[in-house]
């Protein structure tokens, strides 16, 4: 990891913060600097009171520590969350070609998912499995669920330096190939996805995109996508673990539901969504069972307080989501759009 950019010790942070005088920072995971806990002096003030301290902050230690939890701040409403978002200086963005259901509560204000309250979700980086992404993604507890819920978070940096080298040259040499259908009822509709109903804005996207298109008939589209495996940050140039194959594969669903899947539709280029080496071939059990690991034993995990907010440089930290019971409603918000395109053009 890049010397300017390594996470700070408790004295560092300490003399890095010591003007801050709205805050009081520390680390929720000690051992792995990650992510930064941010607290106000003055329990329960509005987190609107600190957004100059909280500007300087960010603009000094998210590089170095990826992520920060802000607790115990008052956040009255989603006005307040949204405008603590725009205050970064970027209007947050719509969310297209998605993965999971979301429903929007204002404008840039989305429910985090609608995924089953039963099922967990892996760490992920927002949108990795294809070609643009936001760089920062803020998510806001507004109902803490009494049971589970959690949203457990992992530093990518140190996802890619676990990463067994050999795996990690296979992904940056052949890239991977996601591939998608829609209409067949077992996930997202095109019309979901896209957020249209019309087939020229899908097409138009797509060829924007850099993704093909395929329509099987009126109800059903396949698209294909080849993206990277792993990525540098433009500003820190520190390599990270950048990509959704443990996710998108048909064996997170479990290899009972994979087989049934299989049974049914025949090839796995059929499937809902599945993801192979960039040249169509198949990722081995193995590799998936590492990266799996690698990402578990990374993973760091808090209870959501209500008001909580966390803000993580999406290149640089992963999420995820814990089943639940009862209520829990967490919102988000993403911004500062990236691409590949631009990473590429930085590296000329």
């Amino acid at each position: 990891m890049a010397d300017d950019f390594r996470p700070l010790d408790d004295a560092a942070l300490a003399g890095a913060t010591a003007d801050l005088t709205t805050l009081q920072v520390s680390c929720v995971d000690a051992a792995r600097r990650f992510p930064l806990l941010v607290e106000p002096v003055e329990t329960g003030s509005s987190i609107e009171n600190a957004i100059a301290d909280i500007g300087r902050l960010t603009d000094r230690l998210l590089y170095r520590h990826a992520g920060m939890l802000f607790r115990g701040f008052s956040v009255a409403d989603l006005n307040v969350f949204d405008g603590f978002v725009r205050s970064f200086g970027h209007p947050p963005i719509s969310y297209e070609f998605g993965s999971s259901q979301r429903s929007m509560l204002t404008k840039g204000v989305y429910t985090s998912t609608e995924f089953p309250k039963n099922r967990s979700i892996p760490l992920h980086n927002e949108q990795a499995y294809t070609t643009a992404w936001p760089m920062k993604i803020w998510l806001h507890c507004v109902i803490a669920s009494p049971v589970g819920g959690e949203t457990p978070v992992a530093d990518s940096r140190r996802i890619y330096e676990r990463i067994d080298p050999a795996i990690r040259e296979r992904f940056e040499r052949m890239h991977l190939l996601y591939v998608r259908n829609y209409g067949t009822g077992m996930d997202l509709s095109w019309q979901q996805t896209f957020g249209t109903e019309s087939r020229g804005d899908v097409e138009n996207f797509c060829h924007e995109n850099g993704i093909n298109v395929q329509w099987i008939n009126d109800k059903q589209l396949r698209t294909e996508q080849l993206v990277q495996g792993t990525a540098w940050h433009p500003v820190t140039k520190v390599p990270v673990w950048f990509n959704q194959a443990h996710l998108f594969h048909a064996s997170s669903q479990g290899a009972e539901v994979m087989a049934m899947l299989l049974d049914i539709l025949g090839d796995a280029r059929n499937l809902p969504r599945h993801v192979f080496y960039g040249d169509g071939t198949p990722l081995e059990d193995s590799v998936l069972e590492h990266i799996r690991g690698v990402m578990a034993e990374e993973s760091v995990k808090f209870p959501w307080r209500p008001g909580d907010i966390v803000m993580l440089d999406n290149m640089l930290a992963a999420h995820a989501r814990e089943p639940f019971e009862g209520e829990r409603k967490v919102v988000v918000s993403l911004a500062e759009p990236f691409s590949l395109d631009e990473l590429e053009q930085l590296a000329a």
